[in-house]
């Protein structure tokens, strides 16, 4: 897909309202860990995931509103000229209506303002700028705002009450709960319009599914009580083997060699995930950039929220080739370019 008409206006994030540190979390996990004879340390040993974010006390759409509302107020762009409003978080309010409605109403978005959710697993907010962009492209609109408001609180303290009230656990059945104990929480919204004069212009996207591979992630519950269970080995494996393909794919498209991209930003799972997906596509890691190890794998929010910071801290030069390399349990995978402003 060409998305060089597409331009990043900006992009933000909010940070989460505390952070729960694996050390606490092994803490909380004790009696099962006593029991099964685990090492303490293994979750950050075999992730690299130090800590991750909560929000106790807040919804997916609050979450997204307040990361619009700093984007607002650290730019110049007005709310007012908002023509499209999409959610595309994993976490929702409820089944219906939209979570979007209710951002809408928070940010006080004008009434002819299109607002839908877009739920794609961890794929949900780069599905919606291809999406986006495409409304753009056709005339349809002429200026997007993108949000996602992950939180793992109600994830990982089920996870937990769980592993705790289970009698028959093993070391075995605990390892398709072990990929909750990475899930962290952050919110983050960004603006896309038509032109040049953005943070950056978009160049092409390219997307690959394997939909065979849905079966080795799945989450289901309510708001308050959320369960996913994952194959985390199986997940790993092929979800990198499509990721190979469609990077092999993308690389003909924009006719360009690993070489000639100074930043790769992929979805933020691990360490582990992180090494082989980079030794597999032969990526250099000194041109990677993390969140994991502070926010933890935040969903559809882990991608651009590790693209934010990387903006936020200015790792990003003008004229710079940034490799958005998504992927999503289904499975999903979603190869996008960006060019520096």
């Amino acid at each position: 897909m060409d998305l060089s008409n597409i331009t990043l206006e900006a992009i933000d994030y909010c940070e989460p309202d505390e952070f729960y540190s694996t050390e606490q979390l092994e803490d909380d996990l004790s009696a099962v860990y006593n029991k099964l004879k685990l090492p303490f340390g293994r979750i950050e040993m075999q992730t690299g995931v130090k800590s991750r974010g909560f929000y106790p006390d807040k919804k997916p759409s609050l979450i997204s509103a307040k990361a619009a509302t700093q984007l607002f107020n650290n730019s110049d762009i007005d709310k007012n000229d908002i023509d499209l409003l999409i959610h595309a978080s994993v976490c929702r309010d409820f089944l219906e209506p939209s979570t979007a409605s209710v951002v809408h109403d928070h940010l006080k978005l004008k009434p002819e303002c299109i607002s839908f959710d877009l739920s794609n697993a961890c794929l949900g907010v780069v599905n919606a700028i291809t999406v986006a962009s495409q409304m753009i492209s056709s005339g349809s609109i002429k200026k997007a705002l993108i949000v996602t408001g992950e939180n793992s609180t109600p994830l990982v303290k089920q996870t937990i009450k769980t592993l705790l009230e289970d009698s028959s656990l093993t070391r075995k059945s605990i390892k398709k709960y072990f990929a909750n104990f990475t899930i962290g929480s952050a919110g983050v919204a960004l603006v896309i319009s038509k032109g040049n004069h953005g943070i950056a212009n978009f160049t092409q996207a390219l997307s690959l599914t394997d939909s065979s591979a849905h079966v080795l992630c799945q989450g289901d519950g309510n708001t308050e009580s959320l369960v996913m269970e994952t194959d985390s080995e199986q997940l790993m494996q092929k979800g990198i083997e499509l990721a190979k393909e469609n990077w092999n794919r993308f690389k003909k498209l924009v006719n360009k060699s690993n070489n000639e991209f100074d930043h790769f930003i992929c979805h933020q799972v691990g360490i582990h995930h992180r090494d082989y997906l980079y030794k597999q596509l032969e990526l250099d890691l000194a041109k990677d950039h993390t969140s994991f190890d502070e926010y933890g794998n935040t969903g559809s929010a882990a991608l651009p929220l590790t693209l934010a910071l990387a903006h936020k801290d200015n790792k990003i030069n003008k004229n710079d080739n940034v490799a958005l390399l998504g992927i999503g349990s289904g499975l999903h995978t979603i190869m996008m370019g960006l060019k520096w402003n």
